[in-house]
């Protein structure tokens, strides 16, 4: 007789072995994995192989095009544009990851409430439309510039607008993933499995915790994918208009910001961080697609 526990083993591991399948099938996302896994690999042991610090200033090597000494050249005040597209690519992928962690925790909170507790369905959805509602650049702009002085006091200059970035980006950004759980939730709710687990009296939470959300992962790893795309874009906005970081303190939208001043002497400084910000992007929106097609049972048994 097959022991039952080395079936379900089996069986999960074969299923991970065809969503991991059905993924390397798919061409887009397996670049898009490959290049973002090269640009996290850049930014993070990159400033420590390159000798030059994205902060150092050589007055009489200012505004320089490329060359072998600076690959992407110099910024006005002589600093070198690849150490600190590096360096801004530390920040700007923190600040994505961070804020697509808090908004996914929020959403998939949120949505898994309403959808399992029906007094709170509707009170929970009318927030969500609430925040869908709302013009989210603007509210932004305002809270950064209503409370970034205090937490640059509380914390200092960069620590504080980095939380504040990454909260703001958070708490606006979880919508459509309270509304995508909440959606699968429902139609998880009226399953055989779960019935059962209820008639014999499992707790809501116990029930939650290792009956309904299991089951709702792959709509989360999705939204995950697609949240870091969309807080590296916001942050990127937010630097641009000069409401984010310091000036010293280099992130892609702030190196974009401060590039466009130059565009006519130096064009390409404008090209290197608006290129890492559309790449980087479009990596993290092929693996969402490839995740999506590995991740769908419908797709991946064709």
């Amino acid at each position: 007789m097959t022991d039952t526990s080395e079936i379900t083993e089996e069986k999960a591991r074969s299923q991970w072995a065809d969503v991991w399948s059905q993924f390397r099938s798919h061409r887009g996302a397996m670049i898009g994995a490959s290049f973002f896994i090269f640009i996290c690999l850049l930014v993070i042991f990159g400033p420590m192989l390159w000798p030059i610090e994205p902060n150092f200033i050589d007055i009489r090597a200012k505004n320089q095009g490329p060359s072998l000494a600076h690959p992407f050249g110099t910024d006005q005040l002589g600093r070198d544009t690849f150490a600190q597209v590096l360096a801004g690519g530390r920040v700007s992928l923190l600040v994505g990851v961070t804020a697509m962690g808090l908004a996914l925790f929020l959403g998939t909170f949120i949505g898994v409430l309403a959808g399992y507790f029906k007094r709170l369905d509707s009170p929970l959805m009318r927030l969500t439309d609430l925040f869908l509602a709302l013009p989210i650049l603007p509210l932004l702009l305002v809270i950064i510039m209503l409370f970034r002085d205090t937490l640059r006091a509380a914390f200092g200059p960069e620590t504080g607008i980095f939380l504040l970035v990454v909260f703001v980006i958070g708490i606006t950004s979880w919508m459509h993933t309270a509304r995508i759980v909440r959606g699968d939730v429902l139609s998880l709710k009226e399953q055989e499995f779960v019935l059962a687990a209820r008639s014999i009296g499992t707790p809501s939470h116990r029930m939650i915790l290792r009956h309904i959300l299991p089951n709702v992962m792959s709509p989360i790893m999705v939204s995950a994918t697609l949240g870091i795309a969309t807080a590296i874009i916001t942050e990127s906005a937010i630097s641009f208009l000069g409401l984010g970081f310091p000036s010293d303190f280099p992130t892609w939208g702030r190196l974009l910001s401060d590039s466009t001043n130059f565009m006519t002497l130096n064009p390409e400084r404008v090209i290197w961080p608006g290129l890492a910000i559309s790449l980087t992007v479009l990596s993290v929106n092929y693996i969402g697609d490839g995740l999506r097609d590995a991740l769908d049972p419908r797709i991946r048994g064709r």
